[in-house]
């Protein structure tokens, strides 16, 4: 397995999606051997150096702490890591929609931690495995490291990650919710990990089956409606950002605290949760005949 590049940069910088791909060689792909970094460096476009945020090593130390605490079961380091990562590196979401950030830190920062957590075990029929490119430079619900701050950002109950912990601990969860405009609804992301919570769904094709029912209602419902949902007062994230310079590092045995925003309200919570039951009930989950 590849180790970290012998240069990492100080500091996060932008790297554009056109100038990725002579780095993600075979060789790369398949955690054999990593790139020297150096190069790499030449291509991408600074960041304000009088910002606090960008600084590479907090997140470099969370990478390492996650693959030495997970190395016996990877897939767990995403709900440990997602809302380590979102507390440590404070974004709007404009700037968490920019993907030349993220390809940066999957290519400069952190590229053995993407071999590390996304290469499969090799199997008989497959004896040579690779990471999908995709885990460099895909889209947001894709790539290793956005897909992990964005459901942080979407299923934290405002200041309260233990709800990302839940989502993140579910794969089928994350890689179909995500894909989901309704999701930025926040009763909608909390009412999904009380059904999770409560066990009412539980493998990936209920997670899909349900995943449809509710975009399908949300087509001709809104959800506002059933479940309204406060407007959140930008200054609590403005705030938060802001303190970035003089917070600590996030903690490895307790959750972070997020932005100082108010919780979902619970009446809409419950409402939704009771309304995706019965949702559910009819989901067209594959292989389940109806009255099951």
């Amino acid at each position: 397995m590849i180790t970290q590049p012998n240069h990492v940069p100080e500091r996060l910088a932008l790297l554009a999606t056109s100038a990725v791909d002579p780095f993600l060689t075979e060789e790369l792909l398949r955690g054999e051997q990593v790139h020297g970094g150096i190069d790499l460096a030449k291509v991408v476009e600074p960041l304000p150096e009088d910002d606090a945020r960008w600084w590479v090593e907090p997140i470099r130390s969370l990478v390492e702490d996650a693959m030495f605490e997970f190395r016996e079961d990877r897939t767990r380091a995403d709900a440990w890591l997602a809302p380590r990562l979102h507390a440590t590196l404070r974004l709007t979401r404009r700037e968490a929609a920019d993907k030349r950030l993220w390809n940066h830190i999957a290519l400069a920062v952190a590229p053995d931690y993407v071999v590390w957590r996304h290469l499969p075990e090799p199997t008989v029929n497959r004896p040579e495995t690779r990471v999908a490119a995709e885990r460099f430079r895909g889209p947001a619900d894709r790539q290793c490291f956005s897909r992990l701050w964005w459901a942080a950002e979407l299923f934290r109950n405002g200041s309260d990650y233990q709800p990302v912990e839940v989502a993140c601990g579910n794969q089928d969860l994350i890689h179909t919710v995500l894909r989901m405009d309704v999701i930025d609804h926040r009763p909608t992301a909390q009412a999904l990990v009380r059904l999770l919570e409560s066990g009412s769904v539980t493998t990936g094709r209920e997670i899909n089956g349900l995943g449809v029912a509710i975009s399908t209602a949300g087509a001709t419902l809104t959800y506002d409606v059933l479940a309204p949902d406060e407007p959140r007062d930008p200054t609590h994230l403005r705030d938060w950002i802001a303190e970035a310079e003089s917070a600590p590092p996030v903690e490895r045995y307790e959750l972070p605290k997020g932005p100082d925003e108010d919780p979902v309200p619970e009446d809409s919570v419950a409402a939704l949760t009771s309304y995706f039951a019965e949702l559910f009930e009819t989901a067209p989950v594959r292989g389940r005949k109806i009255g099951d």
